[in-house]
């Protein structure tokens, strides 16, 4: 068994797609039209066939539990890098708000960004 697929609820899609992709630096894999909403996933570029996150819309039952995370300070995931200072100096230049720098955690350092959409996001880099 492995992980094939993984979400995060966004406020907008069309917002979600453009930080994930422009800023973040993940390519979209699909977006297929579904209505009022799409089916919009995206993969990192160094595996376009690995693991995809699906960028869902928001959902009403969604915006407490979102809220409760961001008001707790905890991310809704986290996303490995190689250099987790160089990343955060990266999207920093690019106007992206941390709400946490660069934290050694014993095994990993840290720093916790929002993603624009309603989330916290995690970046990791393991020691």
């Amino acid at each position: 068994m492995r992980i094939d697929l993984t979400s995060v609820c966004v406020d907008d899609q069309d917002t979600a797609l453009r930080f994930y992709t422009e800023v973040l630096g993940f390519v979209k894999k699909y977006e297929v039209p579904l209505g009022e909403y799409k089916w919009i996933t995206v993969v990192s570029p160094e595996e376009p066939d690995g693991v995809e996150l699906a960028l869902e819309p928001g959902h009403p039952a969604t915006a407490a539990y979102k809220a409760a995370l961001v008001a707790d300070g905890i991310p809704a995931t986290s996303f490995a890098v190689d250099d987790v200072r160089a990343e955060f100096a990266r999207l920093r230049e690019l106007g992206v708000r941390f709400t946490q720098e660069p934290t050694d955690m014993g095994p990993a350092t840290t720093a916790v960004l929002d993603d624009t959409c309603g989330n916290l996001i995690q970046i990791t880099q393991y020691t």
